[in-house]
C-alpha cells in the first residue's frame, strides 16, 4: 500500500489567518481595480453613461458595416432568439482605463432543438488535414 508519508506528499497546512486580497503580476493594475468604476450588468445601467453609449454605438455600427446581420420585421409565427449587451472595461498595462468595450451577443441557450435548429455543426478537422487528404487523392488519382 502506498501512503502519503511514503511518497512524501502531505496535505498542505491550513492557515486560518491568511487572507488573499488581490494577486496580480502588475501591482499598479491591482491598485487601479479599486478605483475603476463598476462594469454595468444591464442595459439600463449602461445607457446612463455617455462612455458606454458611445461604445454601444461603435459596436452596433461595426455589426451593420460588416454585414453581420440586417434588421428586419419580426415574423409573428417564428421564435426569435433574444440578445444582450456585455460590458467590459479594458485596462492599459499601468491599470488605467484603455477603453469601454460593449459586445452584443445572442442568447443561444434559448434555442430549441427542432424549432430554431435541426442539426449542429462543429468543425473538428483542421484545414491542413483537408489539404493533405486532397493532395493524397490527387497524387493517387
Amino acid at each position: 500500500m502506498i501512503t502519503r508519508s511514503i511518497t512524501g506528499s502531505l496535505k498542505p497546512k491550513q492557515l486560518s489567518d491568511f487572507h488573499l486580497y488581490h494577486s496580480t503580476k502588475h501591482p499598479l493594475k491591482a491598485l487601479y481595480t479599486i478605483i475603476l468604476p463598476p462594469e454595468p450588468t444591464t442595459f439600463s445601467q449602461a445607457s446612463k453613461s455617455p462612455h458606454w453609449r458611445d461604445s454601444m454605438t461603435v459596436e452596433y455600427n461595426a455589426l451593420i458595416s460588416n454585414g453581420t446581420w440586417t434588421l428586419c420585421p419580426r415574423p409573428s409565427h417564428k421564435h426569435v432568439i433574444r440578445n444582450k449587451w456585455v460590458y467590459k472595461l479594458k485596462q492599459k498595462s499601468d491599470g488605467t482605463i484603455d477603453r469601454y468595450k460593449a459586445r452584443l451577443v445572442a442568447k443561444g441557450f434559448e434555442q430549441q432543438d427542432g424549432i430554431d435548429y435541426t442539426e449542429t455543426f462543429s468543425l473538428v478537422i483542421k484545414p491542413a488535414t483537408i489539404r493533405l487528404i486532397l493532395a493524397l487523392a490527387v497524387h493517387y488519382d
